[in-house]
């Protein structure tokens, strides 16, 4: 095999693995990294948030946090420690899943938007990423690697047998 040879079959192969990104597959995987590292970012917020060893027991140093460094957060401090805390279980476990992603995307858009109005809006540049990629799952979907996806069919069939077209 010639060095021109090895090269053209190079390039064909790098044509077709370009090609297969550039279709449903390779937007699947852009979709599921986005999910994926939104659902890291605010799991990991959650994980602080909690009672060592509990799962949603909202810890004292959160509620002092939510009273004092937070305060500016228009609700009151319980309340807002306790909603913070169970979106950062409830959407990151969405997101991974692919389930209701674009309602996910929504409500992670909507505490981004309240970290960066009311807590820490030096922070922007950290708050544009995490609201791009909330927009891009939010218009886009959860892409074919998600539970949206596999569900789809069964949802038309639903709404077909109820005469509710798809939108």
């Amino acid at each position: 095999m010639t060095a021109c040879t090895a090269l053209g079959a190079g390039l064909r192969a790098c044509d077709r693995a370009c090609a297969l990104l550039a279709g449903p597959v390779g937007e699947g995987l852009g979709l599921l990294a986005a999910r994926a590292g939104l659902a890291v970012v605010f799991w990991r917020s959650g994980r602080n948030k909690v009672v060592e060893g509990s799962w949603l027991q909202v810890s004292d140093s959160t509620r002092f946090l939510f009273a004092e460094e937070y305060a500016g957060v228009p609700l009151p401090p319980d309340l807002a420690a306790t909603l913070a805390t169970w979106g950062e279980f409830a959407l990151p476990l969405l997101l991974l899943a692919g389930l209701a992603t674009p309602v996910a995307a929504a409500g992670i858009l909507a505490m981004t938007l309240v970290i960066q109005v009311f807590v820490y809006p030096a922070a922007w540049p950290t708050h544009l990423l995490w609201s791009a990629l909330a927009l891009l799952l939010l218009s886009r979907g959860g892409g074919m690697f998600s539970l949206d996806a596999l569900l789809r069919p069964l949802i038309d069939h639903q709404r077909t047998r109820r005469g509710v077209a798809r939108t």
